[in-house]
């Protein structure tokens, strides 16, 4: 995501900071402007950049634990902000290492919430759910088996609508250790995010849709496969199975509910990436002698372009972040390889986010009446499936 200014002083800052190191004036996070507010007026007031005043407040998970940044409409049904009201349980913060471990868990799963945002897409929460539309929510768990002996009781993983994370995936070395014992080029607490939400938003917008499951089964194949057996021949693979070229990770190779998690996280990626290139008006030349379509010039919006437009620009802009990380002795930031079956697989996905994102657009006032027309009610509930990776 673009770099926000502190609407104070206007220095970049990060998304996670609370005090601006510009002003030192507090700030938060408010989702109905996609900015910060400042406080002024002896820390009672949240303004805009123009001195505009809000309604609002901060998070409640803000007074009670200091591990959110987001702010609240005073009138909102609930006093948590739009991330952390779909939080099912927190972890035992009783432990001493929990505390700082959940703040890392939420500060990339606020950086999820805010592309789920940009992009359109259903966020009800699971006192929201109805038939047709699975609520979201997240399980935040302490495994003290997996903390004191490495034989993890709980397993990172999606179930109806159901996110649960085992909090060792905060411990950096940890998680490290698991990746490379894995074989991945890429492990982080964003990243799992960003694949298990995939898992909810299958269940949301493909299972229900039996036109919309033939279509997903014509790009990823049949989920009806067994998926027991598929993780059982997976894991019994030893690593050998080609996937470079049709697969955008190892794993997505195991099932097709894997593929199309392991691709949305991708898609994911590659918006969020490209959407803060583009907040600092980056632009790349080709290099001599090289093909003009080496270039980037980011000039259009991540979250609504089509897939040509962003692997046009992420090819070229990953080949710099990789040569960055190069030049200071780190891996590949961008370990992946875009082939045309990959492509298409991202095209599948940005095409059912638009239509969610067009489903869930307000229609437009009836112009003879002056009113919109009623919605058309869904009368074909969602099964729920269980996704475990």
């Amino acid at each position: 995501m673009r770099a926000f200014p502190c609407p104070n002083c206007r220095r970049l800052n990060h998304f996670e900071v609370r005090v601006c190191p510009g002003c030192q004036a507090t700030l938060g996070y408010d989702p109905a402007i996609d900015g910060f507010r400042f406080l002024a007026d002896e820390a009672t007031v949240w303004r805009d950049g123009k001195g505009g005043v809000a309604e609002v407040v901060v998070c409640a998970n803000n007074n009670d634990y200091q591990i959110c940044n987001w702010l609240v409409a005073t009138d909102d049904t609930t006093p948590l902000c739009r991330a952390c009201r779909h939080n099912r349980t927190i972890p035992d913060l009783t432990e001493p290492s929990v505390p700082p471990r959940w703040a890392k868990i939420e500060a990339a799963k606020r950086r999820l919430f805010h592309t789920l945002i940009k992009l359109g897409l259903p966020l009800e929460t699971k006192l929201e759910e109805e038939p047709g539309a699975q609520g979201l929510a997240f399980d935040f768990l302490y495994d003290a088996a997996a903390e004191r002996d490495g034989t993890p009781q709980v397993y990172t993983g999606h179930d109806g609508g159901v996110i649960t994370l085992n909090l060792i995936e905060a411990d950096d070395a940890e998680r490290e250790r698991i990746r490379l014992a894995m074989g991945e080029p890429y492990r982080t607490l964003l990243g799992h995010f960003r694949h298990e939400v995939g898992h909810h938003y299958w269940s949301r917008l493909v299972e229900p849709d039996i036109v919309e499951v033939e279509a997903f089964r014509k790009v990823f194949g049949d989920e009806r496969m067994d998926y027991q057996e598929a993780m059982k021949a997976h894991y019994s693979d030893g690593g050998n199975k080609v996937w470079t070229d049709d697969f955008v990770s190892f794993y997505a190779t195991m099932h097709p509910w894997e593929d199309f998690a392991e691709t949305f996280a991708h898609y994911l990626h590659i918006v969020d990436v490209l959407a803060t290139a583009g907040g600092f008006d980056l632009s790349l030349a080709a290099l001599p002698g090289e093909a003009a379509a080496l270039e980037v010039e980011l000039d259009f919006d991540p979250y609504t372009a089509d897939t040509a437009a962003l692997v046009e620009q992420m090819g070229p802009l990953s080949f710099a972040m990789n040569a960055i990380n190069r030049s200071m002795g780190q891996p590949d930031l961008y370990p992946f390889h875009l082939s045309d079956a990959i492509v298409a697989k991202l095209d599948y996905v940005h095409e059912l986010v638009a239509k969610a994102r067009k489903d869930a657009a307000p229609a437009p006032a009836d112009t003879d009446t002056g009113t919109a027309p009623a919605d058309t009610a869904e009368d074909q509930a969602a099964s729920l499936s269980m996704n475990p990776g």
